[in-house]
């Protein structure tokens, strides 16, 4: 997009603000299918910190996580969590993971999240 859904804007504002991680959301965004649940922004990052922090390999990441966010501006990008990229009839992962997606870069969304069933 050109311009951010400023409706999206709105949805993502409403999550900073309560600092609930209970909406779901799905995205398309490059392509790329993502549905998950929207996290707040601080939520998020210390989420990924933790589990960087708990790698062996990965723990001198953590620290660029813990950083502060902007508050006082428009929201920028989607925060989600327990989420998957949707891929034929998976979801990558599995179990849900943390990615961080440009409001700008959203071509469409829908409220809720998709998952495939075999039934």
């Amino acid at each position: 997009m050109s311009k951010p859904d400023e409706l999206l804007v709105d949805v993502a504002a409403l999550v900073e603000s309560g600092h609930s991680n209970q909406m779901s959301l799905t995205v398309v965004a490059g392509g790329a299918v993502i549905t998950g649940r929207l996290a707040p922004e601080a939520v998020w990052r210390q989420r990924v910190s933790e589990v960087l922090a708990d790698s062996a390999r990965l723990s001198g990441f953590s620290a660029v996580f813990t950083a502060a966010t902007r508050e006082a501006e428009p929201p920028t990008h989607l925060h989600f969590h327990v989420a998957r990229i949707l891929q034929g009839a998976v979801g990558i992962p599995e179990t849900g993971g943390m990615y961080r997606v440009a409001i700008e870069d959203v071509s469409a969304w829908t409220m809720g999240d998709f998952s495939y069933s075999d039934h």
